[in-house]
């Protein structure tokens, strides 16, 4: 099978800088997304959080490992999957765009191939579903002063911390 290719998007009243602090901060994910557990299994090259952190997620059923490969603060997060599902080549960009009115667009991209053949109807469903869900999850707690407060790297901007 070719590369699987997966697009979500979600809205958020918040800007750029709050969503950014969030999604960066992997701690944070298990107060606001479908993962139960994170673990910074590796810090970044020249920040903690950033390039070159090794991040692993859990549920109860599994254990994503992620390295991130990019970061553009405040409008882009991109990682691959090193471990813990049965797929090659997966990377995602998580970008941000600030919205005319106010807010934030999130677009969650990711590709991948999988080891399985006859497996991809499967993992595309499975994944558009996750990543639209987290995607929305993180959009929503974007909103809430408090989550945001909570971050271990707070927002960039004077704006995002008002």
């Amino acid at each position: 099978m070719g590369k699987i290719e997966i697009r979500a998007e979600a809205r958020s009243k918040a800007d750029a800088a709050r969503v950014f602090a969030l999604l960066k901060d992997g701690a944070t994910w298990p107060r606001w997304s479908l993962f139960d557990g994170f673990e910074l299994e590796r810090r970044g090259r020249s920040d903690p959080l950033g390039v070159g952190a090794i991040r692993v997620f859990t549920t109860k059923i599994s254990r994503a490992r992620e390295e991130v490969v990019e970061i553009v603060p405040d409008r882009r997060l991109s990682y691959i999957l090193l471990s813990g599902f049965p797929l090659r080549d997966y990377r995602a960009d998580v970008d941000l765009e600030a919205l005319p009115g106010g807010g934030t667009l999130i677009c969650w991209q990711s590709s991948f191939y999988v080891k399985h053949a006859g497996t991809g109807w499967f993992w595309r469903l499975f994944l558009r579903k996750a990543i639209g869900d987290v995607a929305r999850q993180l959009a929503k707690a974007a909103e809430d002063p408090a989550m945001v407060a909570a971050c271990a790297v707070p927002p960039t901007t004077a704006a995002a911390r008002a």
